[in-house]
């Protein structure tokens, strides 16, 4: 399935939602909860996503040519966000994450159930994605 094709399932999912706050909230913490266990050894200051107010751990590993991410965060919406882009750019590649261009947060309107200081936070994490992307990609290039 292509991210593309991730984003307008996430959509659709929100669109059932109707714009209900409480539920759109609920079901955002809902999703953090389906999150893979996050390895303990992985809690350490340099896997913290700056820019978050929350604490959000962030990994990236290459499996073959495809990368594998792993996140946590200690507060529930938090983790429920970051389990959304978890799920659109993981088993992609660098070159795929770094040309995604993700739209579906503005679909879902977004901004009215996260805050400013979330909203800077959600676009630190991608941030940090597209960095593991450009990193990894470079040591796949360098291994050639």
């Amino acid at each position: 399935m292509s991210i593309s094709a991730i984003q307008d399932e996430i959509i659709e999912e929100f669109a059932l939602l109707d714009g209900d706050m409480e539920m759109t909230v609920f079901y955002i913490m809902e999703l953090g909860q389906k999150l893979p266990a996050f390895a303990e050894t992985d809690r350490t200051e340099e896997n913290v996503v700056k820019g978050c107010q929350s604490k959000v751990w962030l990994t990236a590993k290459l499996e073959g040519d495809k990368i594998m991410f792993s996140a946590d965060s200690n507060t529930a919406i938090t983790k429920g966000l970051v389990s959304l882009l978890v799920r659109i750019f993981n088993g992609r590649t660098p070159d795929e994450i770094l040309a995604a261009e993700l739209y579906f947060m503005k679909k879902i309107g977004m901004e009215r159930f996260i805050g400013t200081q979330r909203s800077n936070g959600f676009a630190s994490m991608i941030k940090q994605m597209k960095l593991y992307a450009l990193a990894l990609k470079t040591k796949l290039e360098v291994n050639l």
